[in-house]
């Protein structure tokens, strides 16, 4: 699995229902070379199905950002490990005591957990801090 799969993946796992021509275009690949990839991963077995994501009653979208303190590595090979979570929206490189500051929006307070536990498990990270965005404007 190439760096197209794995973007394929995440496009597909944010929305199930993204074309192929949405896909090709996104990560620059012709409709052929996207279906075939699509078909192979299916066939392979890492593509079991295609869902629908149902939010449980009462359950809404949480916001967060996530800063990183990380050792010995790259921003870059965080950024290519982040692909793998659809809920990751940005990530940015920032000056200061904080590696890199992480935009998450995620459909449940478990489903960011569940992100967040991962991300502490990359090679090299020491600590991640959870900012919960309670308030939104838009500018």
């Amino acid at each position: 699995m190439d760096k197209f799969d794995r973007q394929i993946l995440a496009l597909l796992r944010a929305d199930a229902r993204t074309t192929v021509s949405q896909i090709a275009r996104e990560i620059n690949l012709s409709r052929s070379a996207v279906s075939e990839r699509i078909r192979q991963l299916e066939s392979s077995g890492v593509i079991r199905g295609y869902h629908a994501r149902v939010a449980e009653p009462g359950e809404g979208g949480v916001k967060a950002f996530l800063e990183l303190f990380y050792q010995g590595r790259r921003c870059e090979e965080f950024v290519e490990r982040m692909r793998a979570f659809p809920e990751v929206r940005h990530c940015s490189g920032i000056s200061g005591e904080t590696d890199m500051l992480v935009l998450v929006e995620a459909p449940s307070m478990a489903r960011l957990s569940e992100v967040r536990g991962a991300i502490e498990q990359f090679p090299g990270m020491q600590k991640v801090k959870t900012h919960v965005v309670v308030t939104d404007w838009a500018m």
